[in-house]
């Protein structure tokens, strides 16, 4: 008798990447139909690269990948903006880190002030905070659950709540006075930015809409949020 032969192990399957431009090089609109003429039928992977896509601006994109065919399976991201976006279409999301080379045409050593920029990290918390919990956060802090009352977040970067934030909540922590606080209702005991405090706003939040706090002329305002709004680099 023959031994049988051994079977070789089946590769885990692969659905196709979809990478968008960097928004510095080329729009994303522009880009997409020559991208979906070179995929596969089937989900893909969708690699959002530097862009901050709101709500709206994911449901297009999500449209017209369906109409094409190309369900999208998990979506990547390096902003936090698209990532909270990501969230609340309930697609499966992942932060990555923005690289932090230097460009080409700007060496090391023509930055001296880079040792002294805050940590421009993305800190990810899964759950509601109750009171007495405090989350910190070096660089971005982004929440998905409620901050209760007598429950504090901090981050040297933005904080980010994708739900009520009722509780304490303080943003740039190390000075950085560019750093926001969002939340999908935005009713905080306390709100802090750098070193300017407020009592958060009284009156019923609009039902959904996201709003932000953020400095302007050395005072805390509340507005609805902008997913597209640029973010100063921090420090």
């Amino acid at each position: 008798m023959h031994a049988p032969d051994a079977q070789s192990p089946v590769p885990a399957q692969r659905h196709p990447v979809l990478t968008l431009p960097s928004q510095r090089t080329l729009h994303w609109r522009e880009a997409l139909p020559a991208a979906l003429s070179r995929l596969p039928p089937g989900p893909v992977d969708l690699v959002c690269a530097d862009w901050a896509l709101s709500g709206r601006d994911l449901l297009e994109l999500l449209g017209e990948l369906e109409a094409a065919g190309h369900p999208i399976r998990c979506l990547e991201a390096q902003s936090i903006d698209t990532v909270v976006s990501g969230h609340a279409l309930g697609l499966p999301t992942r932060w990555i880190e923005p690289s932090r080379q230097a460009p080409p045409d700007q060496p090391d050593q023509d930055q001296p002030e880079e040792e002294a920029q805050p940590d421009d990290s993305l800190r990810l918390h899964r759950g509601t905070l109750r009171s007495g919990d405090h989350l910190t956060a070096q660089g971005h802090l982004l929440v998905l659950g409620d901050v209760n009352p007598g429950a504090r977040v901090t981050a040297g970067g933005d904080v980010l709540v994708w739900g009520r934030l009722r509780g304490s909540a303080h943003a740039g922590v190390h000075g950085h006075e560019g750093a926001r606080i969002v939340a999908l209702q935005l009713r905080p005991l306390q709100l802090r930015i750098a070193d300017t405090v407020a009592r958060g706003p009284e009156e019923r939040p609009q039902p959904g809409l996201a709003e932000q706090a953020r400095l302007e002329a050395g005072e805390i305002v509340i507005e609805a949020a902008d997913a597209q709004m640029p973010r100063p680099p921090l420090g």
